[in-house]
């Protein structure tokens, strides 16, 4: 490993923690967020496309966990797809950090101290999501045109 390769527990941990947040999405959705009973509001097509968006968050970390923790090694390998696919997931762990604290702040979460609690959790998963992957691609992209 050379002085600034990030570790393969680190990598590990992430996608342990990607696939976490798949896990516990729908539990944050129907329970701290009652967004089943908002998404009612909507016209019935309104209301698939908005499921149909959350399944496919819902996915999306899942597979990238997975393809973390079962590819690790790959994901290091300084190659064009180890460059494409780190970034692509360092963009959109990047992407949610900024939405998160662009946009959500302005909204009221419930006051239950459990939940203040998953939420400085959670945006902690998220930022180390982000960082490590930012970490990831900037090491994949100089061994890739150090070649």
């Amino acid at each position: 490993m050379t002085k600034y390769e990030v570790p393969n527990w680190l990598i590990i941990l992430g996608a342990i923690g990607q696939m976490f947040t798949a896990i516990v999405y729908p539990y944050i959705r129907h329970v701290v967020f009652d967004w089943y009973n908002d998404i009612k509001k909507l016209k019935p097509l309104n209301q698939e496309i908005a499921k149909t968006y959350g399944r496919y968050i819902q996915g999306l970390n899942f597979s990238f966990g997975l393809i973390s923790i079962l590819m690790f090694e790959e994901l290091k390998n300084q190659t064009s797809l180890a460059c494409a696919l780190t970034g692509l997931i360092a963009a959109y762990w990047t992407g949610k950090v900024l939405t998160q604290f662009s946009y959500y702040p302005m909204y009221e979460i419930p006051k239950k101290y459990s939940f203040k609690i998953g939420e400085y959790l959670m945006n902690t998963l998220f930022i180390t999501f982000s960082l490590v992957f930012i970490w990831l691609f900037i090491c994949n992209l100089i061994g890739y045109f150090s070649k």
